[in-house]
C-alpha cells in the first residue's frame, strides 16, 4: 500500500533536500528539527525511499572538477527505433539522465560523462552509429547559469537554489569564470573519499561510522574532508535527491530559447531567478538548432511550465522558444566517480565488437587468422 505524505514527511523531505546534517547522528538532528524521535525519523525516510519519493541521500560532485568530460547529448531517431536506442544508451555508467521528449526533431536527450581518459565525442559517434540515429547533436555546456535541484514540498512548488558553478551573478565569488570548469587535483585519498560519500547514506543511527572507518577516519575528519571539498568545489553539497514524479512534480519541460549573444549573461541571469528553473544553461547553436539557452522547468501540470515560460519571456523579452516536454524517463541516476563501472563497460562493448566482427569475418572469402583476416 501506498502511504500518502502528511505536513511531517513534507517538512522532512525540505530538510533533506536543503541541509542535511553532516553529524554523527544525522537523523537525530533531523527529527528533533521536526519535533519527532530519531527512530520515526528513519522509519519515514524508509516509507519515502519503498516510495521511490526520496531517490537517495549521499554526496553531489561536480563532474568537471573531478576531470570527467561531459556534454548533453540529442539524437533523432525514427519512431520505431527509439526505445530499443534508449535502452542501449542507458547502457553506458556516464549516462545520468536520458528522456524521450516531443516537441523537436530530436527525440532522445540524455547527458553522458566519461573519464578523462575517454574520448567523448568519440563515445557518442559510437552510441549513435551503433542505436542507428538519424542525426545526433553534441551540446556542451558553455556557461552555468543555475544548478539547483530543489523541490518545496509544502508549498508544492519549485525552490531551486540559485547556484553557478561558474561563480556568475555571485559578487561574493571567490573564483573567476576563467576557471569555472577546470580539473583539480585529486589524490588517491580524496578519490577512496568520494566513492564513499557518493554512495546513498544507510538508514542507521550512525551512518558515517562504517564509512569513516573504511577509510581509516575519525567521522569528525570525514566531516572536515567533505567541507574542503566543498571549499575547493569539488563537491556541490550533501543532501537528498527526490523523484520529481512520485513527489508530485509530475510535468518536465525542457525549455529552449534563442538569445541574441550580446545578451547571453543578462538573460542567462534573469532565468537562473525563477525558482520553478532547476538548471540554466548557456550552450552551442547548429545549422538546424538557433537555441542558446537552456532552462529546465519542473511544476505539478503542463499549463505550470507554460505558465513559467510565459513567466520568463515576460522578464527578458525573449519569445522565440519551445517546450520539449518528457513522454519517458528512460534513466535517471547520480553518476558514480572512479569506480570499474566505466572499464567494464568498455570489456563489454569490445566483446559486443569482437562477437560482430567474427560472425562477419565467418561470411567472408578469406581467412580471419594470422593477421590476414578483419582487425578491431
Amino acid at each position: 500500500m501506498v502511504r500518502a505524505m502528511d505536513l511531517t514527511d513534507r517538512k522532512l523531505l525540505n530538510l533533506v533536500q536543503s541541509r542535511f546534517p553532516l553529524v554523527d547522528r544525522p537523523y537525530q538532528e533531523l527529527g528533533e528539527a521536526l519535533g519527532i524521535s530519531e527512530q520515526e525519523t528513519m522509519e519515514r525516510l524508509a516509507v519515502l525511499k519503498r516510495q521511490n519519493v526520496l531517490r537517495q541521500v549521499s554526496a553531489i560532485f561536480d563532474t568537471r572538477r573531478l576531470g570527467y568530460k561531459t556534454t548533453l547529448v540529442a539524437m533523432a531517431y525514427p519512431p520505431d527505433k527509439l526505445h530499443r536506442g534508449a535502452l542501449r544508451i542507458n547502457r553506458h555508467p556516464g549516462v545520468s539522465h536520458n528522456y524521450a521528449r516531443e516537441g523537436s526533431y530530436y527525440n532522445l536527450w540524455f547527458t553522458l560523462a566519461v573519464p578523462p581518459e575517454d574520448d567523448l565525442q568519440a563515445t557518442v559517434e559510437r552510441m549513435a552509429r551503433e542505436t542507428e540515429a538519424v542525426s545526433v547533436r553534441v551540446m556542451p555546456t558553455i556557461r552555468f547559469f543555475k544548478i539547483g535541484v530543489n523541490f518545496d514540498m509544502v508549498q508544492e512548488k519549485g525552490a531551486a537554489h540559485n547556484y553557478s558553478p561558474d561563480g556568475l551573478g555571485d559578487a561574493l565569488a571567490d573564483a573567476p569564470a576563467k576557471d569555472w570548469n577546470k580539473a583539480v587535483p585529486v589524490s588517491e585519498e580524496d578519490r577512496a573519499a568520494i566513492r564513499e560519500l557518493q554512495e546513498d547514506l544507510p538508514l542507521v543511527s550512525r551512518p558515517f561510522d562504517a564509512m569513516a572507518q573504511r577509510l581509516g577516519l575519525s567521522t569528525a575528519q570525514l566531516f572536515a574532508l567533505a567541507q574542503d571539498f566543498q571549499q575547493r568545489r569539488i563537491m556541490r553539497r550533501y543532501s537528498g535527491v527526490l523523484h520529481h514524479r512520485r513527489s508530485g512534480f509530475r510535468a518536465n519541460a525542457m525549455v529552449v530559447w534563442k538569445v541574441p549573444p550580446e545578451r547571453s549573461e543578462e538573460v542567462g541571469l534573469a532565468m537562473a531567478q525563477n525558482p520553478a528553473v532547476t538548471h540554466c544553461y548557456e550552450r552551442p547553436t547548429f545549422p538546424d538548432w538557433p537555441y542558446t539557452h537552456f532552462t529546465m522547468v519542473h511544476a505539478t501540470t503542463q499549463e505550470q511550465c507554460e505558465e513559467v515560460a510565459r513567466e520568463i519571456s515576460q522578464a527578458t523579452g525573449i519569445t522565440d522558444r519551445l517546450l520539449l516536454y518528457s513522454t519517458r524517463e528512460y534513466k535517471k541516476t547520480r553518476v558514480r566517480y572512479f569506480v570499474e563501472d566505466y572499464e567494464m563497460y568498455r570489456e563489454m562493448e569490445e566483446a559486443s565488437l569482437s562477437s560482430q566482427l567474427s560472425a562477419v569475418s565467418g561470411q567472408l572469402p578469406f581467412p580471419s587468422h594470422g593477421g590476414r583476416g578483419l582487425k578491431a
